[in-house]
């Protein structure tokens, strides 16, 4: 499990004062809402995420009393953002990310999006999506998601191989993941699902019969990950003990344009390096990060950017929950992102999209260019954006997107 970054300590006030030169925000700069729920059943093999087995893990940190928890937060973010002074903003998009969030009842997610439509508003339109594990949505549950204002259902299906879901230790029935989409659908939401290659043992074979078989689901949107193994995790353990070998990189680049091709055809154009979606349906959410838009982090671990400032919550829901109880912040350090640091993450984001990154904002435009000329010549860029000042990846720059980045930056 990773460890949080160091940085500078919190005023006491919360992570907005005291800062220096004061806090701008463009009214056009999207804002969202990122809900942490840390809960599973069962730890995959090869998750590093901020998640915990147990259901109750003492001092107020427990499934039952996680939405109070996690809307005591809610409103101390709002009222944040009034006292940093900040223009009041609505919300644009809600993501409910795990551990499992819908190992919750439904009503708590619903609890947890009422709090926050009243604490901040949400604007009309507005993009509210939680992940799933296919084995907890069924017709009641999504049809109380959708009453409740959600939008979009992102189902966990990795694979539809046994061998291969049992390396990756994920528990779900794969007959159940046509079955939660079925109910996701019954109630309007849309549909998204993940993938997972590159997994030991994964044949090409393997993996074409998953991506088949999420193409045949007709979902609105796909997502497929490389698999990394990280070190903390069971995974990492078992690589290093050589029970399992490490993933292949030429393996992993082969089943990566397998998807594309396969996605590409059947009406999934890619618009970030791991996301193909139908044209309209793009995760709004995901797409303000990668743009550089603001959001609040709500749950232990979880990380928030406003206006240039980035910060995040102490890690064990204990302390959470502890914090919030007392009427404390629950965040344990923050940093001051640097007009440096803010165009690196910027060039580092923005190159993973199809619209591709432009330019000519950059004060170091004209070496940054000489660059992209270069790796359009590799066939990493496209080249006629290229001769324009817009870094736009080729599949083959898909590939090598964090050389791409190095190159921009060097």
């Amino acid at each position: 499990m990773p460890t949080l970054p160091d940085g500078d300590p919190v005023p006491a006030a919360g992570p907005l004062t005291e800062v220096g030169g004061g806090l701008i925000v463009d009214d056009g700069t999207p804002f969202g809402l990122y809900v942490h729920v840390p809960f599973c059943r069962v730890r995959c093999g090869y998750c590093d995420f901020n998640t915990y087995t147990s259901a109750e893990l003492g001092g107020g940190a427990d499934q039952v009393r996680y939405a109070d928890t996690a809307l005591a937060e809610v409103r101390m973010g709002a009222a944040a953002l009034a006292e940093a002074g900040l223009p009041a903003r609505e919300l644009s998009t809600m993501f409910f990310v795990g551990g499992t969030p819908t190992i919750l009842p439904a009503h708590d997610l619903a609890r947890i999006l009422g709090g926050a439509r009243e604490a901040w508003g949400i604007a009309a339109g507005a993009e509210v999506t939680t992940e799933a594990n296919p084995d907890t949505v069924d017709t009641a549950y999504a049809r109380e998601l959708a009453a409740a204002g959600f939008t979009r259902v992102s189902i966990g299906m990795q694979s539809v191989v046994p061998h291969v879901l049992a390396t990756l230790e994920r528990t779900h029935d794969p007959a159940n993941v046509s079955s939660a989409v079925a109910a996701v659908r019954d109630a309007g939401l849309a549909v998204s699902v993940d993938l997972i290659y590159g997994t030991p043992g994964e044949s090409v074979a393997d993996w074409k019969r998953s991506v088949e078989a999420a193409i045949a689901l007709a979902p609105d949107h796909i997502s497929a990950y490389a698999l990394g193994i990280e070190p903390g995790t069971k995974m990492g353990a078992q690589l290093r003990r050589g029970l399992i070998p490490a993933p292949d990189p030429d393996d992993q680049a082969a089943k990566y344009e397998c998807a594309d091709d396969a996605f590409g055809a059947a009406g999934y154009p890619w618009y970030e390096i791991s996301n193909w979606a139908r044209p309209g349906h793009e995760c709004r959410h995901n797409l303000a990060y990668w743009r550089g838009g603001d959001w609040w982090g709500i749950g232990p671990g979880a990380h928030s950017h406003v206006a240039g400032v980035r910060f995040w919550n102490v890690k064990h829901p204990r302390a959470y929950a502890d914090r919030l109880a007392a009427g404390a912040w629950p965040v344990a350090a923050r940093e001051v992102l640097s007009r440096e640091e803010r165009e690196f993450e910027r060039i580092m984001l923005e190159v993973r999209l199809r619209e591709g990154l432009s330019l000519e904002t950059f004060p170091r435009e004209r070496e940054m260019r000489a660059a992209a000329a270069t790796m359009a010549a590799e066939g990493w860029l496209e080249p006629e954006p290229a001769q324009r000042g817009v870094v736009s990846l080729t599949r083959s720059g898909r590939l090598m997107a964090d050389a791409v980045t190095r190159g921009l930056t060097a």
